[in-house]
């Protein structure tokens, strides 16, 4: 077996190269292993056709160790959070490989608050994992396991307390749901349903069979986008597996993004609520503009779910997120969450009475630019040093790799965990200006030489 790729908040891998059932006993016993509070597990999965043999291998390994399972079947990723803290567990599981292809899966670790583990926890699960030992109990003090028969409604009510639901149900929205086989289906059909929607559903048999790569980018939702005309829809909301980021196509059939999701819901909630609030540093500057115009401070994190609500707790925020399609609402809970961005899309459209290309009109444009660069990483603080010559009239921060701000323009490059390259991502008023920061971050590659 190849080993997968391990992070603070979880696991990665390819079913049958570098991930197996064994692996995943290994994996969530040892996370399991080192939680004082004896209480359950919650065990879920995203819907990947490989999700059920790990899970009946998990709650058996967690079992085997004297845990008792509170096992949710297919639940979001944001629904896993809410079920720990409403079942008052010890922490959670949720099988995911989030938009990876179908031969990956994976696992995500929740605490007991209903968030993924932060960092420090993470190490010392990945120190636990890598010195394992499987603390097996005798027969009369094995875990027992509860299959939930609900799983949606606390996070139903909790997301609808965000939005004034008779608005929007007196506008009797049309509404493609595109779950794409994922978790989505299950508690986005009833949401939409609640908030008085007429719904078309693509992809809502939860059964991992993926007709195309399941990230929801513009190149992968043509085809949802073409249906979607056809539906004459108001709002075309696009989940990947697991359901924690979404992604925007709006009334004309044009793919909005991932990017607009967080601007468009964080628009709308800071004209209720003020004070903090923190989005990771490879997300767009456009939450920057939003914050300014609503009198807020903005801050930034570390790229990772983790490091944004680590920030949020620490900073009291009102509100977060992460560009990839993931608002973060302390009012629901700290995880991405797309039903939060669906509904809370959907009450901006019917309290401001604009469409979904109205609403991203109001908030500046920028246009961003990814590649990746390769170099050996023991070359990378000498790109920084190259970069911060290059550059020397910007503002520079180091919390997660280089990132360099002007006022019109930023350029974040990171290291891969897992390959020899950096990735650079830079954000500019037009495309030409944001290739050109990530072209000037390669030629500063190739002076190393």
């Amino acid at each position: 077996m190849q080993e997968p790729i391990i992070s603070v908040s979880g696991l990665r891998g390819i079913i049958g190269e570098s991930l197996d059932p064994i692996l995943a006993i290994k994996y969530s016993t040892a996370y399991v292993g080192l939680l004082d509070d004896e209480g359950p597990i919650v065990v879920s999965r995203d819907g990947r056709a490989t999700g059920t043999m790990l899970a009946q291998a998990i709650c058996s390994g967690l079992s085997a160790i004297g845990r008792d399972v509170i096992y949710a079947d297919v639940a979001a990723t944001p629904t896993t959070g809410i079920l720990v803290r409403e079942h008052k567990a010890a922490g959670g599981l949720q099988i995911s490989a989030s938009h990876n292809p179908a031969p990956y899966n994976g696992i995500k670790l929740f605490e007991s608050s209903g968030r993924v583990i932060p960092a420090d926890a993470g190490e010392k699960v990945i120190q636990a994992y890598r010195n394992y030992h499987f603390p097996a109990v005798p027969h009369d003090k094995i875990g027992k396991t509860l299959n939930l028969e609900d799983t949606t409604s606390a996070h139903l009510a909790a997301v609808l307390k965000t939005v004034d639901v008779e608005a929007i149900r007196r506008k009797k929205f049309k509404v493609v749901l595109d779950s794409h086989h994922g978790a989505g289906s299950i508690l986005g059909r009833r949401l939409l349903k609640e908030l008085g929607c007429e719904l078309q559903c693509l992809g809502d048999t939860p059964d991992g069979l993926f007709t195309r790569s399941p990230e929801p980018t513009e190149i992968n939702l043509q085809e949802t986008t073409t249906m979607a005309k056809g539906f004459g829809a108001d709002a075309v909301f696009c989940q990947d597996p697991d359901a924690d980021r979404l992604a925007l196509i709006d009334e004309s059939g044009i793919y909005v993004g991932e990017e607009y999701t967080l601007a468009i819901t964080l628009n709308h909630a800071l004209k209720t609520r003020k004070g903090p609030v923190v989005i990771n540093c490879s997300s767009s500057r456009m939450s920057a503009d939003i914050c300014q115009a609503h009198g807020c401070e903005l801050h930034m994190s570390a790229v990772g779910e983790a490091n944004v609500t680590n920030q949020m707790k620490n900073l009291n925020a009102v509100y977060g997120g992460e560009g990839n399609g993931g608002p973060i609402d302390p009012q629901v809970g700290y995880v991405r969450d797309s039903f939060v961005a669906m509904a809370q899309v959907l009450n901006a459209m019917a309290v401001t009475q604009k469409t979904i290309s109205q609403l991203a009109a109001e908030i500046p444009s920028y246009q961003i630019y990814k590649t990746k660069i390769e170099i050996e990483r023991a070359s990378i603080p000498a790109l920084y040093e190259k970069l911060k010559e290059r550059f020397n009239d910007a503002t520079v921060t180091t919390m997660d790799g280089l990132r360099l701000d002007w006022d019109d323009k930023w350029i974040l490059v990171r290291p891969s965990n897992t390959e020899p390259i950096v990735r650079a991502i830079a954000e500019a008023g037009t495309m030409a200006d944001a290739q050109a920061l990530c072209d000037a971050a390669a030629a500063a590659t190739n002076d190393l030489v």
